[in-house]
């Protein structure tokens, strides 16, 4: 153990040890420099420069463009590049599906294909249980009876019911108004005028397909659906219209807004019009206004 404390403290002293480095010119023999060093001062220096080289490389890296050249590594604008054409691929993917099913709607409505209200049915699929109804005709009830057949005597349009009711046929108001103008065609009026507030939105009458959908000289914005069984529904004079051709509606989906535009427009109104197999029809024979 001595012998082991000895060498390790030899060791120890070999390292302090302290040599001398001296420069002399040869022609004067004069010293011209003269270091003192040991073994362990040479090994401090050495980690200390080795430390203070990769600090400074480091540094290099993270702080300057040499940054770039690192495999792996990019820098934000690459990042930003890298979204932004992300984004762009999503919304071309987006734009194609909408015009695939723009494309598709068009030839639907060129074809006839034109798919069925999504209004559900409300006389089927209910699970109302009649069982317990009664039958037995109250007081009120034939007051009540009395109030309408005398109410339906004198309605002029309850003569024509044979000829208003449509099989499938579930039209929706598209505005809240006063009517203004009635059909005539005869004089070229082919619908009906429905004075309303100027920011009321116009609504679709029906499912159906958008095929037209633009701004004309003489009718302002205008907007044509194409509905199942040849029947077409037209608003004209908007103020702006929210849908494209080819785009398909829902009823009481909004279309518009009323405006006052075009050169037939004689005020804030909506002109709607009802259109079946190519004949105009009398929009108020299969709407209340």
């Amino acid at each position: 153990m001595a012998e082991d404390k000895k060498k390790k403290k030899n060791r120890l002293e070999r390292l302090r040890h302290k040599y001398r480095m001296t420069i002399i010119n040869d022609d004067t023999f004069e010293e011209v420099f003269n270091l003192k060093l040991s073994r362990l001062n040479i090994i401090n220096w050495v980690g200390v420069s080795v430390i203070l080289l990769i600090i400074l490389s480091i540094s290099i890296v993270a702080f300057t463009p040499l940054r770039e050249y690192i495999p792996g590594y990019s820098d934000v604008q690459t990042k930003r590049n890298a979204a932004i054409a992300i984004f762009k691929a999503d919304s071309l993917n987006l734009e194609i599906r909408n015009r695939d099913m723009y494309i598709q709607n068009i030839r639907n409505v060129l074809s006839g294909e034109i798919g069925t209200d999504t209004v559900r049915d409300e006389t089927t699929g209910n699970d109302v249980q009649y069982d317990g109804i009664s039958d037995d005709r109250t007081t009120e009830d034939s007051l009540m009876r009395e109030r309408i057949e005398q109410y339906e005597k004198y309605n002029l349009l309850s003569a024509y019911s044979n000829e208003i009711e449509k099989p499938g046929y579930f039209l929706f108001s598209p505005v809240k108004g006063v009517l203004s103008s009635s059909f005539n065609p005869k004089e070229g009026h082919y619908g009906i005028d429905i004075v309303c507030d100027e920011d009321e939105a116009v609504k679709a009458a029906m499912d159906g397909t958008v095929f037209f959908s633009a701004f004309t000289r003489a009718t302002g914005y205008t907007i044509q659906l194409q509905h199942r069984n040849g029947l077409i529904t037209v608003y004209k004079h908007c103020s702006a219209v929210f849908k494209k051709e080819g785009e398909p509606v829902e009823a009481g989906e909004p279309l518009g807004v009323v405006g006052n535009t075009g050169e037939y427009s004689t005020g804030p109104h909506l002109h709607f019009e009802i259109w079946e197999n190519g004949q105009p029809v009398d929009p108020q024979l299969l709407i209340s206004f």
